[in-house]
């Protein structure tokens, strides 16, 4: 029988023997040491044993305390020295123009821009790079607007450094809250230096004069129907210029026209058109081409006429929201019920302030009265474009248009259409200040008058034979409804100044 391989299992050497055990495929035999130590001369004592078990216990506590150690102090490293990627808390300041702020910290986010609801949302503001490879931090800030950029945070600032950061975040927000607080009027009724600010600019004194001068040395190469009513006629100069011609054959609606865009200028007003006067002459240079279309267009012969500039881009526009009720008004009290973010609205709501006065004073009855007089056909009337209004593309500009019926037919007819015109006029209480301070200035020197006769002879000296000038009686009217004007602003101003 062949024996098979032999396994020892050596242990630990006491004097000079060894305790062994040895493994055969049939049979296993282990030497043991003794139960009390002593296993003949190859035993292990009880002080060895003892004096191991002390040592585990040993390097156990050791390493408890310097684990404790090490979590206390680390954290603190990493907080005096943070890093590029170590988020940094700023402690939260309470600042009384930033109610809405409940919290500030300023840490890198790779996210997108997240914005939640406008009131008490959190809005971040984009990672952008700085340029030098470093990233702007995201401030989220409760608010509804955006703060002011704050610089990138770099590697190695210093706790200096970042309290200076959070001086700059604080300040931007409290930038934030300066915007916010818009003022829309000021001195209790006149709109402020954002809304007029906002206003279009409209038509220039200079852009006046020059179109005075361009019909002056331009020939009429085409006439032709449009412009409203029959005998208005559309014409186009050499230079393809167009302008609307008004034709009529009594003089009156010819000097409302004229005479109310003069009126406008003094009241500083630039949403009337340039316009000026024209004299038809079949046989005279400006006319010649043409003479055949005047003939069809049944234009007699030495009749003044009105060229106003052709405005381009023109649209409808609608009566605003507060005037269209029974119980219309525009007062303080209305327009703060507006965003002030809303500069379109507020910016169409001061030119109507502009243009209920005008209509006013001129009782023109062909323009917001015409909406007002016909509503007892149409209930829906108030909601329909405002007749002869219209709204500029792109520069929300109001042009006044078609003021024939001012200053002496509407004056004739201030027994029917009063009422309408007195209801506006009541309604108002929000003025710009140029135009207040316009009527105060007429109303004191008491000259309106003077200055639209003068203007006449000084701009249409050629035509004081062909067109007479504003009659006394329109001028009389004229001076009692600038002083109505004049008390309303007044009024108000008591009403609404400490308000």
């Amino acid at each position: 029988m062949v024996e098979g391989p032999r396994v020892v299992f050596r242990g630990l050497r006491a004097g000079s023997d060894t305790a062994a055990a040895t493994m055969r495929p049939s049979s296993l035999s282990i030497h043991l040491p003794h139960p009390n130590g002593i296993a003949g001369a190859g035993g292990i004592t009880t002080h060895s044993y003892r004096a191991s078990r002390l040592a585990c216990l040993l390097a156990a506590a050791i390493a408890f305390l310097i684990g404790v150690a090490v979590g206390i102090t680390l954290p603190m490293v990493l907080v005096i020295t943070p890093t590029h990627n170590t988020p940094v808390s700023l402690p939260l300041i309470a600042h009384q123009e930033v109610s809405s702020l409940q919290s500030l910290d300023v840490q890198q986010m790779d996210a997108p821009q997240t914005t939640k609801d406008v009131s008490g949302s959190t809005r971040y503001i984009n990672d952008l790079d700085s340029g030098d490879g470093k990233k702007i931090y995201k401030v989220p800030v409760n608010t509804w607007a955006f703060p002011q950029i704050v610089r990138p945070v770099e590697e190695n600032n210093s706790l200096q450094e970042l309290d200076i950061l959070e001086d700059e975040v604080i300040n931007s927000l409290n930038d934030v809250g300066k915007e916010d607080d818009v003022m829309l009027l000021v001195d209790g009724i006149y709109w402020g230096d954002a809304v007029e600010a906002s206003l279009p600019k409209g038509f220039s004194d200079e852009q006046v004069v020059n179109w005075r001068k361009f019909i002056r040395h331009q020939p009429v190469v085409r006439l032709e129907e449009g412009c409203g009513r029959m005998q208005n006629r559309m014409l186009t100069f050499e230079n393809g210029t167009k302008s609307c011609c008004r034709y009529r054959q009594n003089h009156d609606q010819i000097q409302g026209e004229i005479f109310s865009f003069y009126l406008s200028r003094l009241l500083d007003m630039k949403n009337v058109p340039p316009s000026a006067l024209g004299l038809v002459q079949a046989g005279a240079w400006q006319w010649s081409g043409v003479s055949n279309q005047l003939t069809l267009a049944q234009w007699g012969e030495d009749r003044p006429v009105v060229m106003t500039q052709f405005v381009e881009d023109l649209g409808s526009a609608f009566i605003p929201q507060p005037l269209r009720a029974k119980t219309r008004r525009l007062h303080p009290l209305d327009v703060e019920e507006f965003s002030p973010h809303d500069s379109v609205t507020l910016s169409e709501l001061a030119q109507w302030s502009d243009l209920l006065i005008f209509d006013y004073l001129t009782a023109n009855l062909d323009r917001v009265v015409n909406n007002l007089y016909n509503m007892q056909w149409n209930p829906s009337m108030m909601e329909a474009p405002a007749h002869n209004l219209a709204r500029q593309e792109g520069t929300g500009l109001l042009v006044f248009l078609d003021n024939e019926s001012g200053l002496l037919h509407g004056y004739r007819l201030l027994d029917k259409y009063e009422k309408f015109h007195a209801s506006l006029m009541q309604s108002l209480c929000v003025f710009r200040r140029s135009t207040a301070e316009a009527v105060k200035r007429l109303v004191a020197r008491g000259d309106v008058g003077v200055q639209l006769r003068k203007t006449y002879r000084r701009h249409e000296p050629d035509l004081q034979d062909f067109l007479p000038p504003i009659p006394d009686k329109s001028i009389k009217i004229l001076n009692e409804r600038l002083n109505s004007v004049h008390k309303q602003i007044t009024k108000c101003e008591k009403l609404y100044r400490d308000s």
